[in-house]
């Protein structure tokens, strides 16, 4: 079984881009406290509907809940092999307030 559930607060806003067939695709860092002194910082990915709305309704600071699963990868940089950690947002639910006082 591959599933995450994580609520936390965005560390800066998300960036949305466009695949070649035109789907969205959104990559966000969640800041989740991790206990005393500690905060995880996980990189998220989103896609289609799911990452537009993110991209039009989220904000650094905004709290979000992300179901999802992880993925692995690993890529070649100057000669060295970098593995990656994700989370894919199958997911997502906007908590808290917006700044204008309507709630999601």
């Amino acid at each position: 079984m591959n599933r995450v559930l994580l609520i936390g607060r965005l560390a800066r806003d998300p960036e949305v881009s466009y695949t070649a067939s035109n789907k969205a695709v959104a990559k966000f860092t969640l800041a989740i406290d991790a206990g005393k002194d500690h905060t995880d910082f996980p990189r998220v990915t989103a896609f289609g509907q799911t990452a537009e709305n993110i991209g039009r309704y989220m904000k650094k600071g905004r709290q979000i809940a992300v179901e999802g699963h992880v993925a692995t990868g690993s890529y070649e940089k100057d000669g060295k092999t970098i593995y990656t950690t994700d989370i894919i947002g199958d997911r997502v639910e906007f908590l808290g307030k917006r700044d204008d006082g309507i709630e999601f």
